[in-house]
């Protein structure tokens, strides 16, 4: 897996991943099979949040949840193009993972796949921009929010 992806230091303190390659350039929309068949180079794999040295787990649902999910859906324009790039940052994405927030199940289909209840994580991503000579001009940062689910068999999966 070919990656350009570094973890800076905000104006603020906090930490950023930086994505340096636009990988995923779809004019009207991103291919999210793409996508999808991109981030199955990521399963079985865990990363390590460095701030509570949790263990997060890459399950091999979560290509399809990712490229798929109803949230994914209502994505329109420069948010979902920036989704569909932030996959090439998932594990440093998951380390610099801050303020972790737990909410109880209250799904019926969710008994087994997060039987402990589900973990949100706020985290930052910036991707490069450029201008129409394809000079670098400025990175625009995003937040995001991992979903980590805690399942029946003990172990937090994105």
């Amino acid at each position: 897996m070919d990656r350009n992806v570094n973890i800076i230091v905000g104006p603020k303190g906090e930490k950023i991943v930086l994505i340096n390659d636009i990988r995923f350039k779809g004019k009207k929309r991103e291919d999210w099979k793409e996508v999808e068949d991109y981030l199955k180079e990521y399963v079985g794999e865990f990363y390590e949040i460095a701030e509570t040295s949790e263990k997060i787990f890459i399950s091999s649902s979560f290509p399809d949840e990712y490229a798929g999910s109803e949230s994914r859906l209502a994505l329109k324009g420069a948010v979902a193009k920036a989704k569909a790039n932030a996959a090439q940052g998932i594990p440093e994405l998951i380390q610099i993972a801050t303020n972790g927030e737990y909410s109880e199940n209250t799904k019926k289909k969710h008994e087994k796949d997060a039987k402990y209840g589900w973990y949100r994580y706020d985290t930052k991503f910036a991707l490069p921009v450029y201008n129409e000579n394809q000079e670098l001009e400025r990175f625009n940062v995003f937040e995001a929010v991992l979903l980590i689910r805690h399942a029946q068999d003990g172990k937090l999966y994105l």
